[in-house]
């Protein structure tokens, strides 16, 4: 079993930052394969940003520039730095391990 718990959602202006955490425990696994999807409201989940098997990252085309996906190995913590918030990225935001899901974190971004 893996457990995904998210945080670090919230309410922002347009223009604004936030910073999301997924914390992941359970069996011993790589935290590079958690990914970052998301799902607005009446739309399929997304995929945001993930680790490539040779470590690089790989973004949505609409958060390109903006988010930052990183990792900690020795925490079992996955972020998601996301700047110049647009309100378009209003959504659900899950991270995502082959097989398991976190409950999702709200992030709202007001005009």
């Amino acid at each position: 079993q893996v457990q995904l718990v998210e945080s670090g959602g919230g309410l922002v202006q347009a223009g604004g930052s936030l910073r999301l955490s997924c914390a992941a425990s359970g069996r011993t696994f790589s935290s590079s394969a958690i990914c970052w999807f998301r799902q607005a409201p009446g739309k399929e989940r997304e995929l945001v940003a993930r680790f490539t098997v040779t470590g690089s990252t790989v973004y949505n085309e609409f958060v390109r520039g903006r988010f930052t996906i990183s990792g900690d190995n020795a925490k079992d913590m996955i972020y998601l730095q996301m700047d110049d918030l647009k309100v378009e990225d209003t959504a659900v935001y899950y991270c995502y391990y082959p097989g398991y899901w976190g409950q999702g974190t709200q992030v709202t971004v007001s005009s």
